[in-house]
């Protein structure tokens, strides 16, 4: 007779991995907002195009929140297939996205701002098939945080194109052509956010957490 094949622990449920994680991400959100709005200090909100490198903003977090996840699943008793694979892939990945965007010229693609954004969002998808094979179990837990954090700065984008509320989340990148508000809001809200942030976060996301899986499964010997 065959014999199934032993599964190792279940793993704490996705929700209650990413739960944390989400709520403070979101809070970061509103204060950049407010702050925003309030006119604070622009090194930590910025409104200039894309941010400004601003210190309060949730991109920096991506880091922090990939080595807790890879630090909660190796102490539930998860793991990757190896560690080469699991920091491999996604570093492979993270190389992917600027040269695919540094190629697309010389294919003939991305010469107008639009086109640029769709290469870079297709780059993007790739880089998180990419890094999702890494580990699965990661994977699964860092896109449902990447969709939690991003959904609620695509509705904050929308408000603010709609009625110019004059932050980094209403600025349109350089040169970018004048369209309706629904229009720029697709083109640099939504496809920006739900591909090329949500890549960030799955791709630096597993690289950190494979540091994180990497110094529990040692500090557990």
């Amino acid at each position: 007779p065959v014999r199934p094949r032993r599964r190792g622990p279940a793993g704490p449920p996705l929700l209650s991995l990413v739960l944390v994680p989400a709520a403070a991400t979101l809070a970061v959100t509103v204060l950049r907002l407010a702050g925003e709005l309030l006119e604070w200090d622009p090194r930590y909100v910025s409104r200039a195009p894309g941010g400004g490198l601003a210190v309060d903003g949730i991109a920096w977090l991506v880091p922090l929140v990939g080595f807790y996840l890879g630090h909660r699943l190796a102490r539930a008793g998860q793991s990757p297939a190896s560690l080469a694979r699991a920091a491999g892939l996604p570093l492979a990945a993270l190389v992917l996205v600027p040269v695919a965007a540094l190629m697309a010229p010389r294919l003939g693609l991305g010469a107008s701002p639009t086109g640029y954004l769709v290469v870079w969002a297709v780059g993007a998808v790739m880089a998180v098939v990419v890094a999702f094979a890494a580990w699965p179990t990661l994977g699964r837990a860092l896109l449902t945080y990447a969709v939690l954090a991003r959904v609620p700065v695509v509705a904050v984008m929308w408000a603010a194109i709609r009625w110019n509320w004059q932050t980094h989340y209403d600025a349109p990148p350089p040169v970018f052509p004048s369209v309706t508000p629904m229009l720029r809001w697709m083109w640099t809200g939504v496809l920006p956010q739900l591909t090329i942030w949500v890549a960030w976060t799955v791709v630096v996301g597993a690289l950190f957490g494979a540091l994180g899986w990497y110094l529990a499964s040692r500090q557990a010997r």
